[in-house]
């Protein structure tokens, strides 16, 4: 399976913008190939602590919400990060899984938050897995990938692919990226497909570099070379970038 990662500029607190900008980069992927693409961390809205605090209507009701509609339908399977309702008070911040028809796979809500999402969401408590195309996928968001177990966790349910939604921006963030995510490919054995923002993000400036971490096996866990590309650039229209 080829899996596409994706990096763009998100419009601020505006899902209905979003969701048509991550549905032309879902298309591109699946006209170069991919079977699935993974999108940023909050791609729905951006990173925007505050509108999301204040506004409750940026948050998705459930995976079936018509504002993922435009993503739902582009015919390749998805794994979007957005604010989604809770049965409480806060949202959390969750991946939602789509096949290609559309059907939702699954959710996974970020365990680790950091700093100021403390004071807006909740903690998610379950681990984040499922299974496409006969390859088994763990899921992190951002700072969760910071934390060994998560990946781990993945790794010890034989996932053999870990897609993480993210946020690092230029100063500090850059090493992180460049650290973190071929630190859990050498570690868990997997691979690991890394979307991140480019350009600005609430508080921060997104360094883009969305890429993919090689283990030295290919997804279906038959063999192959290890291997790290990515990239900066991309702008508001975004760009992906694929692994087979």
């Amino acid at each position: 399976m080829k899996i596409a990662a994706a990096q763009l500029s998100c419009a601020p607190a505006d899902v209905s913008a979003n969701a048509v900008r991550a549905a032309a980069l879902a298309v591109r992927a699946r006209e170069d190939g991919a079977g699935l693409v993974v999108f940023p961390e909050l791609t729905l809205t951006g990173y925007e602590l505050a509108a999301l605090a204040a506004d409750p209507g940026l948050w998705l009701a459930d995976a079936e919400d018509p504002r993922l509609d435009p993503v739902r339908s582009t015919g390749i399977a998805t794994a979007v990060n957005v604010a989604l309702r809770t049965d409480g008070p806060r949202p959390v911040i969750a991946t939602l899984v789509h096949d290609a028809d559309g059907a939702h796979v699954t959710t996974y809500a970020k365990q680790h938050l950091f700093r100021h999402e403390q004071d807006v969401f909740a903690a998610g408590t379950t681990p984040g897995r499922f299974e496409l195309g006969g390859i088994r996928f763990s899921l992190g968001i951002c700072f969760d990938n910071h934390f060994a177990d998560v990946p781990a966790a993945g790794a010890a349910a034989c996932c053999r692919v870990h897609l993480a939604s993210s946020l690092y921006g230029t100063g500090d963030g850059v090493a992180e990226r460049a650290a973190v995510h071929p630190g859990i490919a050498r570690d868990s054995r997997m691979y690991v497909a890394l979307a991140n923002h480019v350009g600005p993000a609430g508080p921060w400036t997104g360094c883009g570099g969305r890429g993919r971490m090689g283990t030295g096996r290919d997804p279906a866990g038959r063999g192959g070379r290890a291997h790290a590309v990515g990239g900066r650039g991309g702008g508001a229209g975004g760009r992906v970038s694929s692994i087979v």
